[in-house]
C-alpha cells in the first residue's frame, strides 16, 4: 500500500446501498464535524483506500457486490500499523451467509443494526476516528524510528569513512616521527639521558600507532572485514612475541613478570599477527592497571582439547558491576581526571572478537577492586604440523639504490636517511614529476612510492614507470591500508604494499625482495 496522504487521515468513506442513503448519511456525519466522501461503487472505494482514510461506513449490501473482493484486497494491503476501522450497517432480522463471510473478512469492525439512530451512527464513527488517531500515533512513531535507524546507518557509514581517513592522516605524521626516533637512536652518542629521551619518543609512537590500529580494528571487525590468515601455530612463540612488544611498558613500570608453560608444545589453527595482538593487549592492560613494581603472571597450559593463555596481575582489579561488561566496546573503569592509564576502552572488545573468530573464548575474573584480575584466552588445539620447521639463517643485507617518493618532505627525507644508515644508496624526491625524472637519472633498484601524491597519484606514476620498461621493484608506502587499496596497488603494478608508519624489519625484507607472509590487509 502506498504511503497515506495525511490530508485524508480522518476522511470517512461511505459506500451506501443507494445515492439517497449516502447523501443522508453524509449530512448526518458532516453536522457532527466529520469530513466525508460518498462512493457510488465498491471499485472507487477500493481505489480510495489506497490513498488514505479515517474510517469506512458500509452496509451488508456489499456482500452481494461483485467488487467486494477488491475492497477486501485493498484492506489486506494496509501497512503493518494500520487496521482501518469499519462500521457495518446490517439488517437485524438475520444475516445471510455472504454477510457472515464479509464480517469474517473485516478485522476491525463495528456492527450496527439497520436502521440505526443518528446518535448511534455518529457515536460509532467518532469512536472509530479516535481509534484511527491512535493508529496514526503508532505510524508516526514507526516512521520516526525508521528515520532514526536510517540516520544511525548513515552516521555509522560516515564514521567508518572518517576512521579510514583519520588513520591515513594520523599515519602520515607518525611515519617521519618513528623514522626520526630510530635515526636519533643510531646517530646520537650514547649517553643515558639522551637515550632515555629517545626511548620515550619511540615508546609513545608505538603506543599511538597501537591506538590507531585498535580504533580501526573495531570498525573492521564489526563489519566482518577482517580476514584471518590461519595456519597451524605453536603458542609459545606467540606469547614470546607479545611479551617482546610490551616489554618497554613492563620495564618502564618495573613489573616482575613470571612466565610458566607446559612441557609439550601447543598448536592452534590461528593468525599469528592477530593472536600476538590479543595477548599483547592483555599484557598491556595488566601493565597499565598494576601499580609500579607489581607482579604479572603469564601461564600457557593445556586443558582437555584446548590451549589456555592466562594473564594474571595484582593490580587495581575489576568491580563486580563492571565485570559482566568488561568486553563491551568503550567500557572502562571509572576515569580519573589525569587519565594516567590512557586507552580508548576498545582493546578488550577487539580481543574478544578476534578470539571468537578463532573459535575460541576469552574470559575475565577478579575478586574485586584492588585485588587484581585474570584474563584467559581459550583456543581449540590442533595436531602439530607434519612438515619440519624451516631453519634459515638471515642473509646479509645487499645494498640497493632506493628512491623514496613522498610529498611529505619530513617523511621522505627521514626515511632516506635511515636507509643510508643501513648501507643503501637512497635519494628522496617530493613529487610525481621528480620521481619520473629520478628514474632516469638515479636509476633505482627499488622505489618506495607514496600513493596520495598531488597532481599525479602514485598509481599513475607506477603505470608510467612500468611503461618505460625499466626493471625496478615498486613498493607502495602509504597511509591507506584497506583491502581494496592493496588490490589496487597490485593491479597497478606494485610488487608490495606497506602501511605507514612502516615496520623497519618488514621494510628491509621488502627492499631485499624477501616477501615473507602476505601483507596484512587493513580492511
Amino acid at each position: 500500500m502506498a504511503e497515506v496522504n495525511h490530508a485524508n487521515d480522518y476522511l470517512v468513506l461511505i459506500l451506501p446501498p443507494t445515492r439517497r442513503d449516502g447523501e443522508a448519511t453524509r449530512a448526518v456525519l458532516e453536522r457532527a464535524g466529520l469530513k466525508c466522501t460518498v462512493y457510488e461503487g465498491s471499485i472507487a472505494l477500493a481505489e480510495q483506500i489506497g490513498t488514505g482514510m479515517g474510517a469506512i461506513v458500509l452496509t451488508d449490501a456489499l456482500a452481494a457486490d461483485p467488487g467486494a473482493s477488491q475492497v477486501m484486497a485493498a484492506l489486506i494491503r494496509q501497512p503493518s500499523w494500520s487496521d482501518v476501522p469499519t462500521i457495518l450497517l446490517s439488517r437485524a432480522d438475520g444475516q445471510s451467509a455472504s454477510t457472515t463471510r464479509l464480517l469474517a473478512s473485516l478485522t476491525n469492525v463495528t456492527v450496527l443494526d439497520r436502521p440505526t439512530s443518528t446518535r448511534t451512527l455518529v457515536s460509532a464513527v467518532q469512536a472509530a476516528i479516535r481509534g484511527r488517531g491512535r493508529q496514526y500515533q503508532i505510524r508516526d512513531q514507526l516512521n520516526a524510528l525508521r528515520g532514526a535507524e536510517d540516520a544511525l546507518r548513515n552516521a555509522d557509514r560516515r564514521k567508518d569513512e572518517f576512521l579510514a581517513m583519520l588513520a591515513h592522516e594520523l599515519r602520515n605524521p607518525l611515519a617521519p616521527i618513528r623514522t626520526a626516533s630510530e635515526l636519533l637512536a643510531r646517530l646520537l652518542p650514547w649517553e643515558p639521558k639522551t637515550q632515555a629521551i629517545v626511548d620515550i619518543v619511540k615508546r609513545q609512537v608505538i603506543h599511538l600507532t597501537r591506538l590507531v590500529d585498535d580504533l580501526l580494528d573495531v570498525s573492521r571487525i564489526t563489519q566482518g572485514r577482517i580476514q584471518l590468515q590461519r595456519r597451524p601455530l605453536e603458542l609459545s612463540p606467540i606469547v614470546a612475541q607479545a611479551m617482546e612488544s610490551v616489554e618497554p611498558l613492563l620495564r618502564d613500570k618495573r613489573h616482575k613478570v613470571v612466565v610458566t608453560a607446559c612441557f609439550e608444545p601447543l598448536f592452534v589453527d590461528g593468525d599469528s599477527a592477530r593472536l600476538v595482538q590479543c595477548v599483547a593487549n592483555l599484557l598491556t592492560n595488566a601493565a597499565k592497571y598494576t601499580d609500579p613494581s607489581g607482579e604479572i603472571r603469564v601461564e600457557l597450559r593445556s586443558e582437555q582439547s584446548s590451549a589456555v593463555i592466562a594473564v594474571t596481575d595484582n593490580g587495581v582489579g575489576i568491580s563486580k558491576e563492571l565485570l559482566p561488561r568488561i568486553f563491551e566496546l568503550f567500557v572502562q573503569s571509572e576515569r580519573s581526571l589525569d587519565r594516567s592509564e590512557g586507552g580508548l576502552g576498545i582493546g578488550l572488545s577487539v580481543v574478544q572478537r578476534l578470539v571468537e573468530m578463532h573459535d575460541g573464548q576469552v574470559a575475565a575474573a577478579s575478586a574485586g577492586p584492588g585485588r587484581g584480575s585474570t584474563f584467559e584466552i581459550r583456543l581449540p588445539t590442533v595436531a602439530a604440523p607434519k612438515e619440519g620447521r624451516n631453519k634459515s639463517t638471515p642473509a646479509s643485507v645487499e645494498p640497493k639504490r632506493v628512491l623514496v617518493v613522498d610529498d611529505n618532505v619530513d617523511a621522505a627525507a627521514s626515511l632516506a636517511a635511515f636507509l643510508q644508515l643501513d648501507g643503501h644508496e637512497a635519494e628522496a624526491v617530493y613529487s610525481a614529476k621528480g620521481a619520473l625524472e629520478a628514474i632516469a637519472t638515479f636509476r633505482p633498484d627499488v622505489v618506495l612510492l607514496d600513493i596520495g601524491l598531488p597532481e599525479m597519484d602514485g598509481y599513475e606514476v607506477a603505470k608510467r614507470i612500468r611503461a618505460g620498461g625499466r626493471s625496478v621493484r615498486l613498493v607502495a608506502l602509504t597511509g591507506y591500508g584497506q583491502a581494496e587499496d592493496i588490490q589496487r596497488t597490485h593491479s597497478a603494478g606494485f610488487d608490495a604494499h606497506l602501511v605507514k608508519p612502516v615496520d623497519f624489519v618488514a621494510l628491509e625484507r621488502t627492499i631485499s625482495g624477501k616477501h615473507g607472509p602476505p601483507p596484512r590487509i587493513a580492511e
